[in-house]
């Protein structure tokens, strides 16, 4: 079983480092049809060296390490069938983006009524919303509207993207724009500054990313190697309004 995650994770990086380094493209075929053999070939012609030999190791870990950590994790629920071991197997699964099996045991959770269910329905938002299920997000996110921790929360802002996503645009502006605090979640901003330009608000969208853009100026280090993406796409977002 674990050859088998070694060999899917090298198809994973060997694609990645052909798109990366636009390499020809043949390398793709060959890869995904003779995965072992083609994932060498590859990674001795184009990839081999000291740094990119360090970022194999770094991917295959992040891959391998995850999955054998779920798969402990089983065994160990099917040991002992409590809450706590069913929730960390779902908070593995939902890591690893496997928002369907993780949906499935946060559901199986939220039966102990016992527990405090706020953070599951967290994960349950998000885990729709990923799986594009947006009738079930909203429903999760009303049974979380009576919570004071809901307000400007990251769920009532997945909220708001399904409202909207639903048909329900007015609607959604109220928990989108909730988001929209200084000097923090700025992928968010972005997103709602796109939500602006889209309702034809354009000069809410520029205040949006004007101030991004501002903000960005005082970063620290970190962060502005954290947020480069975002702060690149509001900049040009903004020469196109």
């Amino acid at each position: 079983m674990y050859y088998y995650y070694l060999i899917v994770a090298l198809q994973v990086f060997c694609i990645y480092h052909v798109i990366k380094n636009r390499n020809q493209y043949y390398w793709i075929f060959l890869i995904l049809f003779v995965p072992a053999i083609g994932s060498i070939i590859y990674l001795i012609t184009q990839v081999y060296n000291k740094r990119d030999a360090t970022i194999i190791k770094e991917n295959l870990t992040s891959v391998l390490i995850p999955t054998k950590r779920v798969k402990d994790l089983e065994k160990k629920l099917q040991f002992s069938e409590t809450f706590q071991n069913r929730l960390d197997l779902a908070d593995a699964l939902f890591e690893m983006k496997d928002y369907k099996n993780a949906i499935t045991h946060y559901e199986i959770t939220l039966k102990d009524e016992t527990q405090n269910n706020y953070f599951i329905l967290e994960k349950l938002i998000a885990s729709y919303y990923s799986l594009k299920d947006y009738n079930k997000t909203i429903a999760y996110a009303e049974a979380l509207k009576k919570h004071p921790e809901f307000s400007k929360s990251k769920s009532e802002f997945i909220y708001g993207l399904a409202l909207d996503k639903t048909g329900q645009s007015e609607a959604a502006e109220k928990y989108l724009k909730a988001i929209d605090q200084r000097y923090s979640n700025y992928s968010e901003r972005l997103v709602l500054a796109k939500f602006y330009i889209e309702s034809n608000k354009i000069e809410a969208a520029k205040e949006i990313l004007n101030e991004i853009t501002i903000e960005s100026q005082h970063m620290t280090k970190p962060n502005k190697r954290k947020y480069r993406a975002t702060i690149s796409e509001v900049e040009k977002l903004l020469k196109t309004l």
